[in-house]
């Protein structure tokens, strides 16, 4: 019952033309209960002496012309209904990935991209084929069933109930097969998914498994995963391939009564011999909703299977929403930001990342922020950006607690370069615009020319319209990170984030970088995280995190001056800087 209501919820959106097509649909099908009546119309008039080949003719024209009507009618019912089940897959496709998009990151963290990838494309179409094909059959199966008993009966009803005894036993077989195959299209499913997650994982890492001289063992391990997925359907198909014989007996016995009983009625005259032909047609025709119930089972069992795996991902609660006491009048924002005793433990762990942490941010002031690996740095830009929820008020911008200001305004008012860079696969210019779309090309390449990015791409050889390839392999660590630094830098956002983004930029460039965006991002809220002491001494403040504390905050000078962390972390680099001249 709960897959019907699914199933309605989605048919209702398309209610017009499917009632259109079904229409159509059901006069084809009344059409079809005419013919055998004109066939039996013919033959029993032979051995009229008024009957003439003219007789034949026009009934031959009457049934051609039928056929033609019908054939116009076929064609319309497909046009509306198979064309709704396209409409229909894409709605729930774009629904699916709108909701995907609404999903925390710890949602992908606990699913594999292959899965989600299987249900957007082999899931999808199962889906499809019940509300295409499986509709038109449920729909076919039905008015065809019980036109052709009627007419049966009204030929002999007591020869009616001797052809159909054996047809009931066809929907216990179907019943009996049909959970069978639900279970097995389940682990094909399951097995498509995994080997989906594992080629993907393959292809994203060759250059990995290449360096290792992994090839084989990675060949291995995907054949692994195929050949189960070859197994589960051959499983499958011995299921399927026992399924339609079964039906076909029960069928042929279904016949052998008719010849049986019907010739027999026919030498006794209690039927005609147009009547027996007619009858003989109408059995072929409750014939095909009897072989077609197997396929309705077969493609519900799939369709519902697969629908019902959609909606298990679009049941799912974003994490991150808009809060109820958001306030929709905050459409900007100008980069004050006050942390106020900031905690935080990420969930199902027990150790704080974040202790008691308060920081005061003015507009247009730059903070660096440095300490030891895990120390927290990447958490706080990950809570400041609600790409996790943060405790409530403990994150001021502008006054406004982050919870007010609605996700919209707080991403495009900020741009990040993260440490884990992801660029797309197209061009260096379209990779650069999708920080903002309304930008010219001058634009670009004023930006380019900020992060020092321009005269790499010069030397391109289609320049700005060069394809970077999948992550940007086609370019090394350097170029990648001042690609993102441009992505974010034409955002043009009121708060800028620098997460580890010069970690593969030599010293040299670094410093022009950070020159060029001093003088172009002055009026703007700067963040950085980075190892490199060199890449935080101008700051307007330089905090330092240590066991997810603020250990130490201020100037350069005046943390030296200290002679605690910061000072350790400086003296360390300076001493390897001098080793490696």
């Amino acid at each position: 019952m709960k897959n019907l209501k699914l199933i309605i919820s989605y048919l209702k959106h398309y209610k017009k033309t499917i009632a259109i097509g079904v229409l159509c649909l059901i006069i084809v099908d009344a059409i079809q209960m005419i013919v055998p009546k004109i066939i039996q119309h013919v033959i029993d008039s032979l051995h009229n002496p008024s009957f003439t080949m003219k007789t034949v003719l026009i009934s031959a024209g009457f049934i051609f012309g039928l056929a033609i009507f019908m054939a116009l009618l076929r064609f319309l019912w497909r046009i509306l209904l198979i064309t709704n089940s396209f409409k229909i897959e894409k709605k729930i496709r774009n629904d699916y990935y709108e909701h995907l998009q609404k999903l925390s990151p710890r949602f992908f963290q606990n699913h594999n991209t292959g899965d989600l990838m299987a249900y957007a494309t082999n899931d999808l179409n199962a889906v499809r084929m019940l509300f295409g094909i499986g509709v038109v059959l449920a729909f076919d199966v039905f008015f065809v069933t019980i036109a052709s008993f009627v007419l049966m009966s009204n030929i002999n009803f007591k020869m009616t109930l001797y052809v159909i005894i054996p047809l009931p036993i066809v929907t216990f077989i179907t019943i009996y097969f049909g959970k069978r195959l639900h279970r097995l299209f389940k682990k094909v499913q399951d097995t498509f998914s995994h080997l989906s997650d594992r080629v993907q994982e393959t292809i994203s890492g060759v250059r990995v498994i290449k360096s290792f001289g992994r090839e084989n063992a990675y060949e291995d391990r995907v054949g692994e995963v195929a050949e189960n997925l070859v197994e589960h359907n051959i499983k499958l198909v011995k299921i399927w391939g026992m399924f339609f014989p079964s039906m076909f007996a029960i069928i042929g016995i279904s016949m052998m009564l008719t010849l049986y009983i019907g010739g027999t009625k026919t030498i006794l005259r209690e039927i005609t011999i147009g009547e027996f032909v007619a009858f003989n047609s109408y059995l072929h025709l409750i014939i095909w909703p009897v072989i077609a119930v197997g396929w309705i089972v077969n493609l519900y069992q799939r369709g519902t299977a697969s629908l019902n795996r959609i909606q298990d991902i679009m049941n799912q609660k974003p994490e991150i929403i808009d809060e109820p006491c958001v306030d929709r009048s905050i459409t900007s924002l100008q980069g004050n930001i006050c942390l106020k005793h900031l905690h935080y433990t990420y969930p199902a762990t027990e150790i704080p990342v974040l202790k008691d942490i308060s920081i005061d941010i003015k507009a247009g002031e730059t903070l660096a922020i440095v300490g030891r690996t895990g120390e927290g740095k990447s958490t706080l830009i990950k809570l400041l950006t609600r790409l996790f929820n943060p405790p409530k008020n403990e994150i001021y911008i502008d006054d406004h607690e982050i919870y007010q200001i609605p996700l919209d305004t707080l991403r495009k008012s900020v741009a990040v370069v993260s440490q884990d860079i992801f660029l797309f696969a197209s061009s260096v210019k379209d990779n650069i615009q999708f920080g903002n779309e309304n930008v010219t090309h001058e634009d670009v390449i004023e930006i380019a020319q900020i992060s020092q990015f321009y005269n790499d791409i010069k030397d391109f050889e289609m320049e700005f319209d060069s394809i970077v390839g999948e992550r940007g392999v086609s370019l090394s660590g350097g170029q990648k990170q001042r690609l993102a630094l441009s992505r974010a830098l034409i955002k043009n956002a009121p708060i800028l984030v620098l997460d580890d983004a010069f970690s593969s930029v030599d010293t040299e460039t670094e410093d022009i970088i950070l020159k060029n965006i001093r003088v172009s991002q002055k009026d703007k809220t700067v963040l950085i995280i980075a190892h490199r002491i060199s890449t935080m001494q101008h700051a307007d403040k330089i905090v330092v995190l240590d066991d997810g504390k603020v250990a130490e905050q201020g100037t350069h000078e005046s943390l030296l001056a200290l002679n605690g962390i910061y000072t350790d972390i400086y003296n360390r680099q300076k001493l390897r800087e001098e080793l490696e001249m």
